[in-house]
């Protein structure tokens, strides 16, 4: 090997990177979400409501119990940012929908996180391009679990 090529980083160094930027792009999610005074779970749900998903679905995404859903749902719904609708193949299966207003926070949300989209400036086209078809690659498998 060369001395001037440059020596691929360890998993653990990869991971370590993922997760400083995983953290730091949670922390400006959560932050943004408080100024609409959402808590960062509550932004968490709204992300995740493109389309109808049940309560234990919701549940699982969160990594926790189905009751805890419950009141995060219940507050949500009390601001009319989503609605519980009877899942059409199995009535008693409840999903939760996001309404137009909560459609219009999360966006409202994911398009303020400042520090974010400033990290993501210092990237070129072909850079962003880059980044995004390996994330894209990776994505299943790190949802699979």
């Amino acid at each position: 090997m060369s001395a001037t090529a440059p020596q691929a980083p360890t998993k653990l160094q990869l991971l370590e990177l993922l997760a400083a930027i995983g953290t730091a792009q949670w922390r400006d999610f959560a932050a943004t979400a408080a100024h609409h005074g959402l808590t960062a779970t509550q932004a968490k749900v709204l992300a995740q409501l493109d389309d109808p998903r049940p309560m234990r679905g919701l549940a699982a995404v969160l990594a926790c119990d189905a009751s805890n859903v419950t009141g995060i749902v219940d507050r949500l719904e009390a601001r009319a940012l989503v609605r519980r609708a009877a899942d059409p193949a199995d009535r008693r299966v409840k999903n939760v929908v996001a309404t137009d207003a909560g459609r219009e926070i999360i966006r409202r949300v994911r398009e303020e996180m400042q520090e974010t989209h400033g990290a993501l400036d210092a990237l070129s086209d072909v850079e962003s391009t880059t980044l995004y078809a390996l994330l894209d690659r990776l994505r299943p498998a790190a949802e699979s679990t």
